[in-house]
């Protein structure tokens, strides 16, 4: 059975941090300097994302807008989700994802994301899944990982658990820091023009292969 290829959006699929950007037009972007080296020490991912959305106190439909306007996909992901049909896995909101992809005419993908309260005292999150991995002790993205080989494609900490998880990971930035301190392979990449032609599929294929190589650690 083919490879199920996961992707995670923020940082990924886009150039930026869509949250931080937001968090820079809308919101108190103070809060990131302050709140990001706690993760993992005495906060959680899900505790930080809603200290910081809680600053957020626009409509719904002017951030929509400014992220329709201002985001920026990473080269080559509208052919390559086409191919791959790739699963999009987000510490995000499902309200900030949708309108890129259509404006990237990128339609029919599986998003698991979480989604937003809007209100005018800050925004408040309702997270998708809240249940503890037994792996990290945080409510993560390994849980919702498909059955299976997956190929997982990611950026920063939400990937920690997913992609050690994962049979073949290609990683960037924090991730790829992550990975080598741990000792665990995997492979860079720039854009999804990367990933694909590691991939090696055959054009309208969604078939992916294992590489041969092996990890460097179990997990």
């Amino acid at each position: 059975m083919a490879a199920r290829v996961v992707v995670d959006w923020d940082g990924t699929v886009t150039c930026e941090d869509g949250l931080v950007q937001v968090l820079h037009a809308f919101g108190d972007p103070r809060l990131l300097a302050e709140l990001e080296p706690r993760v993992g020490v005495d906060l959680t991912l899900h505790e930080e994302i809603a200290l910081e959305l809680a600053s957020v106190t626009a409509p719904l439909e002017e951030v929509v807008a400014w992220v329709r306007e201002h985001v920026r996909v990473r080269p080559g992901f509208a052919a390559f989700a086409e191919r791959h049909r790739p699963t999009i896995l987000s510490s995000g909101f499902g309200e900030l994802i949708e309108p890129v992809l259509e404006r990237e005419g990128v339609t029919g993908l599986e998003v698991q994301a979480n989604s937003v309260q809007p209100r005018p005292d800050g925004w408040r999150v309702r997270w998708r899944d809240e249940a503890q991995c037994t792996a990290c002790g945080e409510a993560c993205k390994r849980g919702s990982l498909p059955d299976g080989d997956v190929v997982y494609v990611g950026d920063g900490y939400s990937d920690r658990c997913a992609a050690l998880a994962a049979g073949r990971v290609f990683a960037r930035d924090g991730l790829a820091r992550y990975l080598d301190a741990e000792g665990v392979a995997y492979e860079r990449f720039a854009d999804f023009g990367d990933v694909a032609a590691a991939l090696g599929a055959e054009p309208g294929s969604g078939a992916v292969e294992r590489p041969s190589r092996s990890r460097g650690r179990n997990t």
